[in-house]
């Protein structure tokens, strides 16, 4: 049951250098094993508030083919709404599992929503170091308040101030995305759904772990999303497969992160990079993070974008809606 896995991570995690073998990853997986060693890597840091529109579109379509992640800096999210945001988040995970387990997940949903939801099959049977809590954060309309815990009491407020500047940041990044494809600047968030795309928050709670050099917190994967704009805490855990190696990621204070998802890359038909990445877990501190996944609706359609295929440009992808690509990925069916 979901309760004993969370029950036991809280157990073992202050247990002395050992961890259950569902927990230890193959040696083809294991940090120690599989991290480069002597850099972490300086992904792009873009200032997003540049003057200079045409510099801003250029470096964010850089970033995004060759990357497929950078770090958005001066934003304009006021510093105490981010910590809001991180300390109510840390507060419900601190509560005790009882109070936690009262916004689970229900019993046969299919959708992610709910504290403690594990998302993907796993290999062999193996688990992540981690607990989490999905709900969305907007629109209005997607938005199931029992998701939503009660206490911390300013839970909702921290969200809902944090949701508000996030849509202006989000919004800016897709025009610069869009006019980086030779798109109008609404085109390609248009294209995503629009006034309907879907932000759903995670918060990802990694606690200490005795042997951070044999367990993950989150396989390496790509998100399904079309971007994803991620606060970190200040414990490092970020990694990136770059030139056939696992590289730790440059903590930057009070930066967000920008992942591309496989829906950027199938609308960009493979021009922008969905990023292959992974977290790590530490020995003596626990690891936060509140990814928000910018998602169409189910039932909304995607592909490559129309006015960048043609005879000399065909489509790489197939054209479906997001539902089936999401029920494809999470079974680990072809697409």
């Amino acid at each position: 049951m979901e309760v004993e896995r969370v029950q036991a991570i809280a157990t073992l995690s202050r247990s002395v250098d050992t961890i259950p073998l569902e927990y230890i990853r193959s040696e083809k997986e294991q940090p120690a094993i599989t991290t480069f060693q002597g850099s972490v890597l300086e992904v792009p840091a873009i200032d997003i508030n540049e003057s200079n529109e045409t510099s801003l579109v250029e470096s964010i379509k850089k970033a995004s083919e060759e990357w497929g992640l950078f770090q958005v800096v001066n934003h304009g999210i006021p510093i105490e709404v981010i910590s809001h945001l991180q300390r109510v988040g840390k507060e419900f995970f601190e509560l005790p599992i009882e109070e936690k387990e009262e916004y689970a997940k229900p019993e046969g949903s299919k959708d992610v929503e709910g504290y403690g939801t594990k998302l993907q099959k796993e290999v062999e049977g193996k688990k992540g170091w981690v607990d989490h809590l999905f709900h969305r954060i907007w629109p209005p309309s997607a938005i199931n308040y029992k998701f939503w815990p009660k206490n911390p009491t300013s839970y909702k407020e921290a969200n809902e101030e944090y949701c508000k500047c996030l849509r202006g940041v989000a919004e800016k990044i897709f025009r610069c995305m869009s006019l980086g494809l030779g798109l109008e600047g609404p085109e390609l968030m248009e294209a995503a759904g629009g006034d309907s795309l879907e932000y759903l928050l995670k918060i990802n709670y990694y606690p200490p772990c005795p042997r951070p050099d044999l367990a993950l917190g989150v396989v390496a994967h790509t998100d399904m999303s079309t971007l994803t704009i991620l606060v970190p805490n200040e414990v490092p855990g970020l990694q990136v497969f770059r030139d056939g190696l696992w590289y730790d990621v440059k903590y930057i204070p009070n930066a967000l992160i920008v992942h591309v998802g496989d829906q950027l890359e199938i609308m960009s038909n493979g021009k922008y990079k969905a990023v292959l990445h992974r977290t790590t877990v530490n020995k003596e501190k626990v690891r936060m993070s509140w990814p928000v996944f910018l998602e169409p609706p189910a039932e909304h359609v995607l592909g490559p974008h129309p006015k960048i295929v043609d005879d000399r440009n065909p489509a790489k992808y197939k054209t479906k809606k997001y539902g089936d690509y999401m029920y494809c990925k999470l079974n680990k069916l072809p697409q």
